[in-house]
């Protein structure tokens, strides 16, 4: 029974692997106009740590997916996992990977990897409503996983961040498809329950890619600090929305 389980777990971990590789390759083909003039794919610069998130994991099959809209500059493509604070990521989850720089690094928004001294505050929020209500890591991660949208990080000149809900409609077209299809393939190997949008644009992107599919979808409030809501008591508000729900 223990070798049937790690060899289930192996499948599980490598078919995550494999579709976020296949997603990296197809949004690198991408290209995107101004006002974008800088595009960070943390899947390929910071695939060092998202390959150890997804090994340590994406192991075994979840009843709840937490999904956000795509990487913040001091999150994700610091360190390669979703909503990456970098303290969380290297003293709770576990990842702490040499990182390497974007091909096309914007001098506003360099990447230092671990060695960043920014906080990711959607994140710090966010793991540490998980801190909180799990004893450990492997407690949550048990049942829960943590996954964006989209990978890529897009940004303006200025360093302004622009998120792919502000991208033209003849840009967006084939890059939903790619999010949509591997949010399939990533569904498909952890089989949740529930797939839990992190805001109301990551709820209606799993509602379009996972039509027909046998789970729910739902959503909690963006624990980003650009939201008035979100500073007045974001875990709080986060949990009664996932009791309400039925997922906690």
């Amino acid at each position: 029974m223990w070798v049937g389980s790690r060899a289930m777990s192996n499948s599980i971990t490598k078919a995550a692997i494999a579709a976020a590789c296949k997603l990296s390759a197809g949004v690198d083909a991408l290209d995107f106009a101004e006002p974008t003039t800088h595009v960070y794919n943390p899947l390929d610069h910071a695939w060092a740590g998202h390959e150890s998130y997804l090994t340590q994991r994406a192991h075994s099959k979840k009843k709840v997916v937490f999904m956000g809209m795509n990487p913040g500059p001091f999150g994700m493509a610091q360190t390669g996992v979703p909503f990456g604070e970098i303290a969380v990521v290297r003293d709770w989850v576990g990842v702490n990977e040499a990182i390497k720089k974007p091909a096309n690094e914007h001098p506003k928004r360099l990447v230092e990897g671990f060695e960043c001294q920014r906080s990711e505050v959607s994140g710090r929020r966010l793991w540490g409503l998980f801190q909180e209500r799990f004893e450990s890591a492997d407690a949550f991660f048990a049942d829960h996983f943590v996954a964006n949208y989209c990978p890529l990080v897009f940004m303006e000149a200025t360093g302004r961040n622009r998120t792919p809900d502000k991208l033209p409609a003849a840009e967006v077209a084939a890059l939903y498809s790619l999010c949509d299809a591997h949010l399939r393939e990533l569904v498909d190997a952890l089989q949740p329950e529930w797939v839990i949008g992190v805001g109301v644009f990551a709820e209606g992107r799993g509602k379009v890619a996972l039509k027909g599919y046998d789970l729910k979808v739902g959503r909690i409030l963006h624990p980003s600090p650009a939201s008035p809501a979100a500073n007045r008591g974001w875990g709080e508000q986060a949990t009664q929305q996932l009791e309400a729900l039925g997922v906690w």
